[in-house]
């Protein structure tokens, strides 16, 4: 069975010299690298013979490679620019020696959204990307802003799809909710918070009116909006339509929205993503190297689900919605 992978992680030596280490950051990534039997940092910054070998070593045909959080968007847009700038070439030049292994989704430095679009632009028409990830707020704001648009009516056109990413929650948040219990505002539970209600800020904001045939992805089963959409519908859809909004809630989830596997191996989670959106909207992902690829693989290949289905999640999702 075919294999492509869509939430699959490197960073760049200009990354490691801006993205400062914390006491916990440096917790979680020791800890964290026991855990799944690899070096995060080591693997994080590999884009050859090791990534590669793990891949093959599990049955990882392709990955779709993205720039790490917090990426560009934890900066203001003299980094981010040349930031993006230097990730996306870097990531060209892995596709180009392994065209058959690595697609990519481009960093954008949305600290400045004009030049945003036209990296997106030149990133997807001159270097052959699969669309974008954006690591969820921009130094605090939010792309339901309208300054941020642009991005959107580019990616539209482009026919292509952003791939909304967790970050450490809005600082406000982390004051009210983590301060003191740092464990919990990463993978375990802020992360679905934050892009959760960031997607909800977009929906809300009538971003899928103005262009309505975008498409976003988000990860971890949808950082858990499959499990609530119902009682979210139900108690939103009044007041979506005072706001103007054209379709329901829960209309623009199951039309504008698709979600990925990655990071999250439990089985009566994805069934029920599966009954809530169908086969047709989850994709393949493992969130390497946070992740291990053998624990996906494993996941995927044991499913109780149809070979179809299984095989809309492992690849035909994917070569449909990147044009792979």
């Amino acid at each position: 069975m075919k294999t492509i992978a869509i939430e699959e992680h490197f960073w760049t030596p200009m990354y490691r010299q801006n993205v400062s280490a914390t006491e916990f950051r440096n917790f979680f990534l020791s800890s964290r690298s026991e855990q799944v039997g690899h070096d995060i940092v080591k693997e994080a910054m590999d884009l050859g013979e090791s990534r590669l070998a793990y891949m093959d070593a599990a049955g990882v045909d392709v990955q779709v490679l993205s720039f790490g959080a917090p990426g560009p968007q934890a900066f203001g847009a003299d980094i981010a620019i040349p930031m993006a700038r230097d990730a996306n070439d870097l990531l060209f030049q892995t596709v180009q020696a392994h065209p058959d292994r690595f697609a990519g989704f481009a960093a954008l430095p949305t600290a400045d959204p004009a030049a945003s679009a036209k990296e997106l632009e030149r990133a997807v028409t001159r270097l052959g990307f699969k669309g974008t990830m954006i690591h969820g707020h921009t130094q605090g704001e939010f792309l339901d802003d309208k300054k941020y648009w642009e991005i959107f009516e580019c990616a539209e056109a482009l026919g292509v799809p952003i791939y909304l990413h967790p970050t450490v929650p809005h600082p406000d948040v982390m004051k009210t909710y983590f301060k003191g219990y740092e464990e919990l505002c990463r993978a375990a539970w802020g992360f679905a918070v934050d892009t959760s209600c960031h997607f909800l800020r977009i929906v809300f904001s009538g971003v899928f009116d103005a262009y309505p045939k975008l498409k976003f992805i988000l990860g971890h089963l949808g950082e858990m909006l499959p499990f609530a959409m119902h009682r979210l519908n139900d108690h939103t859809y009044p007041a979506a339509a005072r706001r103007g909004l054209k379709r329901t809630p829960m209309e623009y989830l199951k039309e504008n929205m698709v979600v990925t596997t990655s990071g999250n191996w439990y089985e009566p989670s994805l069934l029920l993503t599966l009954l809530t959106l169908g086969a047709d909207n989850i994709l393949f992902a493992v969130d390497w190297p946070y992740e291990p690829n053998t624990t996906a693989i494993d996941f995927l290949k044991k499913l109780s689900i149809s070979d179809l289905d299984r095989e809309k999640i492992a690849h035909l999702n994917a070569e449909r919605l990147l044009r792979m």
